[in-house]
């Protein structure tokens, strides 16, 4: 009987159905509620300025903001200051007439096709080293040459060519030996050659001192009037002494006078000593 029992079978109870969720009745208006609602005042929208001008004051800058801002402003001052001085500080060449600028920009021309022939020429040489047939032959011509041209700008044999005459009289001693030096560099970066003062000759290591008796050049007393005999191009040599604020004008500050000549024949004869070097000696390479 027990047996019988334990083997019916087992049938799993229903689940309950769910309640359903209770739902509150929605309230319906009143007929007058909705004539209330069309009659009370809109709120007006503000405009897009009023927006703008809101987001903007007052306005809410960061830290970082407001040291960005500091070095803008820093910035910017310090370049309205360059600007201004950059504008006050003209130059010699702020008041120049236009003819001066004319001369100065051609001078400027003429330094560089000087420079560009030079170039051509020693392009000119090394293509006959490289062609000739007998490049022994014209190494040595070139060597010759090279010599000459050392022995000019060491002052060790004269030389003549086109360039110009300045006369300094300097009756009063004003002119110093810084004054002379001046127009000294002048003349180099106009392309000067070979220079002759009175009967010194001038080199690269050439000095000038103020000695007790006026100006001494390389260690040898020179008086006034100061001759300039000048090798070089007249057309570049002339208008370099005589741009506003150059050599004339400085000497004249000095109550000294500058005469100019040109001339198609300088010749330069004052010569210098060749010196043997004490230590250097000729190398192979």
């Amino acid at each position: 009987m027990s047996d019988e029992h334990d083997h019916e079978p087992r049938t799993e109870p229903k689940p309950q159905a769910e309640p359903e969720p209770h739902t509150e009745p929605v309230p319906h208006g009143e007929p007058g509620d909705a004539a209330r609602d069309a009659d009370a005042p809109v709120a007006p929208q503000p405009s897009g300025r009023q927006r703008l001008l809101a987001g903007l004051w007052p306005p809410r800058a960061s830290r970082a903001q407001l040291t960005v801002a500091v070095l803008l402003f820093v910035l910017g001052l310090g370049l309205a200051i360059q600007v201004n001085t950059t504008s006050d500080n003209g130059g010699p060449l702020r008041g120049a007439r236009q003819e001066d600028l004319v001369r100065i920009l051609t001078e400027v021309d003429n330094r560089t096709q000087r420079l560009e022939d030079e170039k051509r020429g020693l392009e000119t040489q090394r293509s006959e080293l490289q062609s000739s047939s007998d490049q022994a032959a014209e190494a040595l011509k070139q060597t010759r040459q090279k010599e000459q041209q050392l022995g000019i700008l060491a002052g060790t044999v004269a030389a003549e060519g086109p360039g110009i005459t300045l006369t300094i009289s300097d009756p009063d001693g004003g002119v110093a030996a810084d004054s002379l030096l001046d127009t000294l560099q002048e003349l180099r970066a106009a392309g000067a050659e070979a220079i002759q003062i009175n009967q010194v000759r001038v080199v690269a290591d050439t000095y000038f001192t103020d000695g007790a008796g006026g100006v001494l050049i390389d260690g040898r007393q020179v008086s006034q009037p100061y001759v300039f005999k000048v090798i070089g191009n007249p057309q570049d040599l002339e208008p370099a002494l005589n741009i506003p604020g150059g050599v004339v004008q400085t000497l004249e500050k000095e109550q000294a006078t500058a005469e100019v000549v040109r001339s198609q024949k300088i010749v330069v004869d004052a010569l210098r000593p060749l010196e043997q070097p004490d230590y250097a000696r000729s190398s192979s390479r």
